[in-house]
């Protein structure tokens, strides 16, 4: 049997408004750099180096191949067409997948990845048929109720990040299913067909570019372009 590839889809977030800026949270710069850039290069110089396909939406494509020759960014990628939402997205992304394969679907947003996280999510999917990264809550937890509020056990609590790794055939299959508001991530779609979800160690520097403050703190942990 030939050996899987392994791909990455990396997955753009949406406008700039709690960033408040007109300019998506991709395209911002870090450390003299597009957000995006960071991310594709740590995908791309992980020992793992799978092929990278970005989606966007359609209407930022020009704009992100101009950032590509203003900054001489020349790593191979293939550009594909975001959806209304990121599942219809990452279900964009999927169709151009059509070997078997192992997918990492990663936020545009987390430039911070470690490419020892990357290669660590593709062995442990290699061998389990999925790899979600996710941290234990350092914070008490609560869970709001209609009465009040309950106390919950901190230990049992693990915050999400991506990459989210699966093998091809559960991704499609899981991707097959109507859009649902209650999927949040790759995990939870899959999770929705029966599929077994695997946990491994994230990385508390894998930060997701959110608000202004997030590209200051990103910045420390980059090294300077």
């Amino acid at each position: 049997m030939p050996e899987k590839k392994y791909f990455a889809l990396i997955v753009g977030g949406g406008s700039g408004s709690r960033m408040q800026s007109d300019i998506p949270k991709q395209f911002m710069l870090l450390n003299g750099r597009p957000v995006l850039m960071h991310t594709i290069q740590a995908f791309h110089t992980s020992s793992s180096n799978p092929e990278i396909i970005v989606v966007l939406h359609s209407d930022f494509h020009q704009y992100w191949r101009d950032l590509c020759q203003q900054y001489n960014f020349t790593i191979a990628h293939k550009l594909v067409a975001g959806g209304e939402h990121r599942f219809h997205s990452v279900r964009n992304g999927l169709k151009d997948i059509r070997s078997e394969a192992i997918v990492a679907v990663h936020d545009a947003v987390r430039p911070c990845i470690r490419p020892s996280l990357i290669d660590a999510a593709y062995t442990q999917a290699k061998v389990s048929g999925s790899a979600v990264a996710a941290i234990k809550s350092r914070d008490s937890v609560r869970q709001k109720s209609p009465t009040g509020s309950t106390s919950l056990k901190r230990e049992n609590i693990y915050l999400v990040q991506t990459p989210q790794v699966f093998g091809i055939e559960v991704l499609k299959k899981a991707y097959k299913q109507d859009f649902n508001e209650e999927f949040t991530d790759d995990a939870s779609v899959v999770e929705k067909t029966g599929a077994e979800i695997r946990l491994i160690e994230g990385d508390v520097t894998n930060i997701k570019i959110t608000y202004p403050d997030d590209i200051g703190i990103a910045g420390m942990y980059l090294p300077r372009s």
